[in-house]
Parts: structure tokens; sequence; C-alpha cells
């Protein structure tokens, strides 16, 4: 009995041995070497297109930075550098820019050429595009005309010189037009295919094709998980290491910490109280986007917060920095402008324009409740119920909760009620204006605080507040008309837009956006950019 043990173990030992070697051979040969090709990511939500016209959402944006190739694209330092424009030429008036295009492939094998961003932009400015984007390509000739359904896209003012020279005309100067250049939006789009599948194109991965270094395969816009294949048409293949990318839908903080303990996730977002406990885990990193989390205040007429005392008391009766420090406890700061920190500084100073624009007083409770009286007077009113609208994620509902304790707990008559839905639920709230308070954000989608600033403007479709004021819409005017080309004034005008809504309390800026990021610490290469998204088309692990 106890040779056979012996003989047992002797044979065991040397099963375990091959099976040990054969492991490490099936390794070194499913990655090609030691280091690993596939990076498995979560996002939040499914992607319902990737038809930059029909919507805009972060997992779209996400999986498109990592799938096509713009004119330009974003550095290490959130600067344009050339995608697909080799270069430009601009007219000495600034009105208008030659772009000069690389030759390049769409996945399935079709010329990119200069129709194919004529294609994607009439398309995007279209008064029927539904993802909300048509007012970014105001400035461009005929672009405002055309979304209001005034004139043809076909007048907007970009055109095919050839098949690799696009031509642009503005309607003034913009000196943050090839900045713009590195946002989806203007990504391009291949007619054939346009032309092919209408409404169903962007719809699944085979009614699209991909010009940038991974293409999506296998997926359409119901899916939980989605796979992207190195795209070996792409103009610099030789730059990218990684073979395949790995997505799936993660809407649970505490699952997410969960899959990346075990493996299954090589970078996974975490919120609320599972980012709290992790704040002094090696592989935790914080990347501060360039956006707010704020309160948007539907201010149209009839409405409670119509009445500016009500939405000044507002405004200075929460603790930003309890929410902050204690609520959050994630990373993330007060924020008391509705324009974020990280997309510029102030000319001539090294001050941000965040702060450069902060209002001296953000906070006063004695002051607030002197302010809520005074309104509730005005309005007629003796008591309030304010609708405050969330997502159903738990740090929404966590901050609608804190907002609500605030101002009921500080302010008199007054009731918050707090409706914590799907997306698509709030939404529809927000959009037929059955809100008081809708807990909102916004990520710059490009460095310059006009990105932000210009969607509060009358005519902006995010102006979902109804907000007006004719002096903010002059300063922005002027920003992109007479002042376009002189840094100080330009920041001027900014300052003075910013400053404007300070005095009018549009929206109520709560905290400066950082997103927790478990990374594993193998992982190299990867673009955090603050402003716009994050860009993992260079990732490799070490």
């Amino acid at each position: 009995m106890e040779e056979e043990d012996k003989t047992m173990k002797k044979k065991l030992l040397t099963l375990g041995t091959v099976l040990a070697a054969m492991t490490l051979t099936a390794c070194g040969q499913a990655n090609g070497s030691k280091a690993k090709t596939s990076l498995n990511l979560m996002e939040s939500d499914v992607v319902a297109s990737l038809d930059t016209s029909a919507t805009a959402s972060i997992p779209q944006w996400d999986t498109l930075v990592q799938t096509m190739a713009g004119l330009y694209k974003s550095d290490k330092n959130d600067n344009p550098v050339p995608a697909m424009a080799k270069s430009y030429k601009k007219s000495k008036d600034g009105t208008r820019y030659t772009f000069y295009l690389r030759k390049a492939k769409w996945s399935n094998g079709d010329q990119v050429t200069a129709q194919d961003f004529v294609t994607a932009w009439r398309k995007g400015v279209s008064p029927t595009a539904m993802s909300g984007y048509n007012y970014i390509f105001k400035g461009i000739k005929n672009a405002a005309a055309v979304s209001s359904g005034k004139k043809k896209a076909s007048t907007l003012g970009v055109k095919a010189l050839d098949a690799h020279t696009l031509q642009v005309d503005l309607e003034y100067p913009m000196p943050t037009f090839v900045q713009k250049m590195v946002m989806p939006a203007f990504y391009p789009m291949d007619t054939q295919l346009v032309a092919k599948y209408g409404k169903k194109y962007g719809m699944t991965s085979k009614a699209m094709a991909f010009n940038g270094a991974f293409k999506v395969t296998g997926w359409k816009n119901t899916d939980e998980k989605w796979h992207l294949v190195k795209n070996k048409f792409y103009y610099a293949a030789s730059e990218v290491k990684l073979q395949t990318m790995n997505y799936q839908v993660v809407k649970d903080s505490n699952t997410a910490h969960q899959l990346f303990e075990q493996g299954s996730l090589d970078d996974a977002t975490v919120t609320g109280t599972t980012a709290q406990g992790l704040q002094k885990s090696k592989n935790l990193y914080h990347l501060y986007r360039s956006g707010n989390d704020f309160l948007n205040v539907n201010m149209a007429k009839g409405k409670t917060l119509s009445n500016v005392d009500l939405r000044h008391a507002l405004y200075l009766v929460m603790d930003r920095n309890q929410l902050a420090k204690k609520v959050l406890a994630d990373g993330s700061k007060a924020s008391y402008t509705f324009s974020a920190p990280n997309a510029a500084k102030y000319p001539g100073t090294k001050t941000d324009f965040a702060k450069k624009a902060q209002p001296t007083e953000t906070y006063n409770v004695a002051k607030a409740k002197k302010l809520w009286a005074k309104g509730l007077k005005e309005a007629g009113l003796k008591s309030v119920t304010l609708t405050l609208v969330t997502s159903d994620t738990t740090t929404d509902k966590n901050v609608g909760e804190f907002v609500q304790s605030q101002v009921q707990g500080k302010l008199s008559n007054v009731k918050v009620e707090v409706k914590s839905l799907p997306s698509k639920s709030s939404m529809n709230l927000v959009t037929t204006g059955k809100y008081d308070l809708y807990l909102s954000l916004w990520l710059n989608d490009y460095a310059d605080p006009i990105s932000e600033l210009e969607t509060l403007q009358s005519d902006n479709s995010h102006n979902y507040g109804k907000y007006e004021s004719t002096a903010f819409n002059q300063q922005l005017n002027l920003a992109r008309s007479k002042n376009a080309t002189t840094t100080k004034a330009y920041f001027a005008n900014l300052l003075a837009a910013q400053k404007q809504m300070n005095k009018d309390y549009p929206v109520l800026p709560l905290y400066t956006m950082v997103e927790d990021h478990l990374v594993k610490s193998n992982l190299k290469g990867v673009l955090w950019h603050k402003v716009g998204m994050v860009d993992y088309t260079r990732a490799y692990f070490k």
C-alpha cells in the first residue's frame, strides 16, 4: 500500500509538471508573448447606437474613440494632433479651413474620403438628428439654418474638393475649431454604408464600418457585451499593441470591484461606498474630469423656481464640502460654478478659469433662509413641493438624498420629492418639463470653457431649464464673433457670461467629477483625458 502510494505520487507529480508546462505554453501562444493582448473594460449602460447623429452617450463615445478616427485626436496633454488630417491650411481671415487627408481604408476595405466627412456632418447637423448635438456645428456656414430646417443640409459649409481634400467654411473665426475636431460628433461615416442602411446605419456592427484602431464585431444595439478587434486597415496599425478589447455593462459598483479582483476587468470604475472603501488601494486611479455634477433648474414660466430669490437660496443652502468629503468620499471636490476646472487657465495668469469665475459667497444658511422667505412671498406661496429627478445609480440616489436633507432641514415650508429613475424615464420627465430640479452632469467636449457655457444658451437643445438671459447670450455671441481671435477679449466674454450665471442661478453646481478607476498595475499607455473620453488605443500590458 505504501509503495503504491509513492508510485501514484510520482505519477501525479509528473502529470502536474506536464500540465503546468502545457498551460505556460498555451498562455504564451494565446498572448503571442508573455504580455497579455486583450483588454477587459466596463460601461454603465448599453450602446444604443454607434451613429453619432442618432444618440450621444458616454458608452457610445467611449466605444467610438477606440474604433474611429476623426480629423484630429487628443494627445496626452489634451491638445489636438493630426489623425485623418495630415495637415490643414487656414485662410487669413480665419473663416476657411482646408484639410489634407491621409490615404486610409475603412474596416470593410472602402477608401476613406473627404466625402465621408461631408456625409457625417450633414447627417449630424440635420433637424432630424436625435443626438442633441446638432448645435456643435454652429459657426460652420449655414449650420444654424440647416438645424432649424430653414436650409437644406447640402448648403452646410463643408465640401469635398477631391477624395482627400476637405474644405470647411465658417461664418466667423473660431480659434477652437481644430480642438473641436477631436470630438466623435465630427467623425466620418462610410458614405456607401449610410446610403445602403439608411435609418439602420449604426444599429449593428454589420451596418457600419470603422476607420480607427479597432472595429466592433458581432454587436447589436441591445447587447450588454461587445467585442472589439484590431483593425488591420487602420492607418497607424503598427502602433497598436492590443489585439482585442472586451466591453460589458456593469451597473453595480460592488460587482465592478469583484470582477476586477477576479481578473475579469482590467479597468473597473467604482463609485459610492465601494469607492470610499478603496481610497487607499494601490490599484486606485483618480481621473479628475473637466466636468461638474449639478442641479439643472426648471426656470420655465409658471414653475416655482422661476423666482431668482428661491434659486439663490438653494445655491447658498448646500454644504458642498460635506457632500464631497462625507457623502461621496471618493476624491470628488466641491464645485461652485457651472464652468468646470481643467478646461483652461485664465489668460495672463496661472489661475484655472473656473476658480477665476467663482462667486465670493458660496454657503450662507442665514442668508438663504431670508431669501427663501422673500421668494415665497414674491411668488405668493405659503409652501412648495419640489420634484428632484435623478438617475437610479447608487451615487445619484445618495446625492439626491443629500440635497433633500439640506433643503428640507435648513429651509422652511418646503418638501423635496426625489424621483430616482432609469435614464430613459428620467430624461422623459426632464424633456417634458415635469421637474423642478434635475441632477445632471456635463463633461467638457474640448479644452475650452465655452464647451460647457454654450449648452445654456437660449437656442441650445441642452437648455432644459429654459434659461433666458440676453446678457449671457450676448457675451457668448461676442466671444464667437467680434472677439474670437483676441484671446484676452475672448476670455473676458466667457468670464462675463459665467458671472451673469452667478447672478441668475440657472444651475446649482455641486461637485467636480472624479472617476475612480481600479486599474491593473501592468496596464500602460492609456491616455487618461481630463477632457473627452479615455483613449485605450495605444494601451499595452507590460
